[in-house]
């Protein structure tokens, strides 16, 4: 899966999770991302709950973008630091973008973002 703002690719390998366990695993023993990976975890609905993460056994920083249904960007943390609890975003979501350090610097919240399978 692709996922583009503006029509320009953000990024180009996303690995979609969308079971309760592919979900709970996310990226925890993971190597560090590549500046063309990313990790979406996808909730049935929009949640607060459904859409708060961890970073525990996760041996990096990273950048999240929560994104409503409408996939406009709800919240955005950047340089997430590994071995955090319960990272909530500040509006209900239905997708988590996982994304390596440093890649959502352009990216602002209310900007629009589309996925391509």
């Amino acid at each position: 899966m692709n996922i583009l703002k503006d029509k320009e690719i953000i990024v180009e390998n996303v690995k979609y999770c969308d079971s309760l366990f592919s979900r709970a695993k996310g990226l925890m023993f993971s190597k560090e991302l590549k500046d063309t990976e990313g990790l979406i975890l996808v909730s049935d609905n929009e949640s607060i709950v459904k859409s708060t993460i961890h970073t525990f056994f996760c041996f990096y920083s990273m950048d999240v973008l929560w994104l409503n249904k409408d996939l406009k960007v709800v919240d955005k943390k950047e340089n997430l630091k590994p071995f955090k609890l319960s990272i909530k975003p500040k509006k209900p979501s239905k997708y988590v973008l996982e994304l390596k350090n440093g890649k959502s610097k352009d990216i602002k919240i209310g900007d629009r973002l589309t996925f391509i399978e």
